[in-house]
This record gives structure tokens, C-alpha cells and sequence, in this order.
């Protein structure tokens, strides 16, 4: 039954994680202890970043990474559940989300190994095998290792943040903590409704360069969203922009008109992973997120307008094109 306003104690959690911030709105009629709570969070936040951080050389990621092909690897069961995940969305998306991209994103300045583009590394990069990451990594989820059957760099980056919502709501859960709403950069959960029985209402960005703005408004009840788009991350090299994602079909940045792709779904880890997929797939995307029942929004820049298209609880969405 809904509680009275009276009955509702708010709480507003937040730390720094993965060059961002975390978040979580907490909705209870029970005593909390706040510091513990925080710290939970917070701790639970940064073991995805310790295992699946490109950033830090001794991630298990990198570990990973560093492992010789034909070699086995014992992991942690959080990155293994996470690369599962990866590997499962990159064989439906057929290609179009692939966590085997690290050299690529490496290349052009994304990464870690440089700020900037390096010729020479894109051109080995476009060069190297093309073979998608699901053939390539094999994962023992009973004895909990994985062995890479040729070279393979991977890059966690398009899930790993999803996932780490996702671990924040287990931990709300632990602490019997039904009612929140939890963040981290795009990426969003809300646990059930608020406590009065009212969804919880989180903004669609405009996908405007420089600053915020609220392009629609989502309401979420024990759903999750994500949101992938060129426009926070990226390059310009004279008159074109080089978006931060990659596409392994072309072996280079992704071009296409898509501004941001929204993506819904029960977790935030495969909310995260298929945002990137649409991202990625372009023109395809709407005939995979069919195929899928996958409910998502795209933003699109068509000439020089936005232009709204939607499946799901999507389809309804205003489709008078603005600006861009």
C-alpha cells in the first residue's frame, strides 16, 4: 500500500567513480544507517571499476588483456558474469555490440594508451582480425576462468557501468530497500516505484554538445534505462566528428545519423550493452530491436532537424522534429 508523504524518509547518496559519479535517490519508512549505506555503495561501485577498468593496469580486465592466448584465467564471478553478458549481446547483435574493441578505441584516443588519434595505430587496428569477440574469448563459468583463443583486447566500457547499477541495487536489497531510483552517468535503475506508489520520472537528454538539456521525460517502475550518443564524447577533426564508439564491422568509429539511441530493459547491464548495439547498427538497428523486443528511442539528426523515432512505449513518442 502506498505510504502518506509523512510516512517517507529521502535520501540522496552520491560519490566520484569511474571519471563520474554515482547516485542514489532512496525512498524508506524505516531507520537507515546512512554512513553504512554510503559506504556499501560506494564499495560496491568501485569493485566493478578494480576489475573492469581499462585505466587501471591492474584490473582484472587488463590482467585479462595481458593473459597470452591458449592460457586459462581464473577471474572474479562479477567480471565473469559481466564478459558472459558482453559475449551473449555481441552474438545476438550480430557484431554490432563487440567488447573486443580495445585496440580500437585505444587507437584513436579513447583509451588509456593515448589522448589523441595515432595513424599508426589505426592503421594496425583496421588491419587486425576481425573475428568477433563471442569466437574468440571462452569462458568456464563452473571452475570461473576464461582463456582468449587468439590476441583479443577487450574494452568493458560499453556494460560495465550498467552493471554497476545494477550491483547498487542489490545492494539496496540487501539492506531491505525496495523503493529508489539509482544512477550512474546514462545509465539508470529504478527499483520498484516511489513510495507513494508514483513511477519515478528521469529525463531523456537532448543530445545538444556543451550543455544539459531535457529532450522527454520516461517514467520507470522496476525498470531500467540507458542512453548511448555521440555527443559527449568525441573527436572533431575538421568538419567531422568522430564519435568515441566503435564499430568492429567497419573497424573504425561508428558514422551514422544517430544522435542517441534509449534504450529500456529489467537490468541496467543489458540496457547499457544494447543502447551501444542500436548506437552502433545504424539503419538496422530499429529491424534488430524488432526482432529482440527491444523498446528504445531514437534520436536522429536528419537534415539539420532531430527527428524522433520510437518502438515500445516509444512508438508514442512526440515525433514533431526539432532542431538539432
Amino acid at each position: 500500500m502506498p505510504k502518506t508523504s509523512s510516512d517517507v524518509r529521502r535520501l540522496t547518496l552520491n560519490g566520484p567513480t569511474m571519471g563520474t559519479r554515482w547516485s542514489a535517490l532512496v525512498e524508506t519508512t524505516d531507520a537507515v544507517e546512512v554512513a553504512d549505506l554510503q559506504q556499501a555503495l560506494a564499495e560496491a561501485v568501485h569493485q566493478v571499476d578494480r576489475q573492469m577498468s581499462p585505466w587501471l593496469p591492474d584490473s582484472e580486465l587488463n590482467r585479462l588483456n595481458r593473459t597470452p592466448p591458449g592460457t586459462w584465467l581464473d577471474l572474479p564471478p562479477e567480471i565473469l558474469e559481466v564478459l558472459a553478458c558482453a559475449l551473449e549481446i555481441n552474438r545476438r547483435s550480430q557484431g554490432a555490440f563487440d567488447p573486443g574493441l580495445g585496440d580500437l578505441v585505444d587507437a584513436w584516443g579513447f583509451g588509456p594508451a593515448r589522448h589523441e588519434p595515432d595513424a599508426a595505430a589505426i592503421r594496425r587496428a583496421a588491419q587486425a582480425g576481425s573475428t568477433p569477440a563471442y569466437e574468440t574469448l571462452e569462458l568456464d563459468m563452473a571452475a570461473g576462468r576464461a582463456i582468449k583463443h587468439a590476441p583479443l583486447q577487450l574494452d568493458l566500457c560499453g556494460i560495465a557501468k550498467g552493471y554497476a547499477v545494477d550491483r547498487m541495487a542489490l545492494v539496496l536489497r540487501q539492506h531491505g530497500l525496495d523503493h529508489a531510483l539509482l544512477a550512474l552517468d546514462g545509465e539508470l535503475r529504478a527499483l520498484n516505484s516511489q513510495c507513494h506508489g508514483q513511477p519515478w520520472a528521469v529525463a531523456v537528454e537532448y543530445p545538444q554538445d556543451g550543455r544539459r538539456s531535457t529532450h522527454s521525460v520516461v517514467e520507470l517502475d522496476n525498470l531500467s534505462i540507458a542512453t548511448s550518443g555521440d555527443y559527449r564524447r568525441f573527436l572533431q577533426l575538421g568538419d567531422i566528428r568522430v564519435a568515441h564508439t566503435m564499430d568492429s564491422r567497419h573497424r573504425a568509429p561508428v558514422r551514422n545519423d544517430i544522435a542517441s539511441v534509449t534504450v529500456l530493459a529489467p537490468d541496467c547491464m543489458r540496457a547499457d550493452a544494447w543502447a551501444t548495439a542500436l548506437l552502433v547498427s545504424g539503419s538496422d538497428g530499429m529491424a534488430l530491436a524488432q526482432r529482440m523486443g527491444i523498446e528504445a528511442l531514437w534520436l536522429l539528426r536528419r537534415d539539420n532537424r532531430l527527428t524522433t523515432v520510437g518502438l515500445g512505449r516509444f512508438s508514442e513518442a512526440p515525433a514533431s522534429p526539432a532542431k538539432a
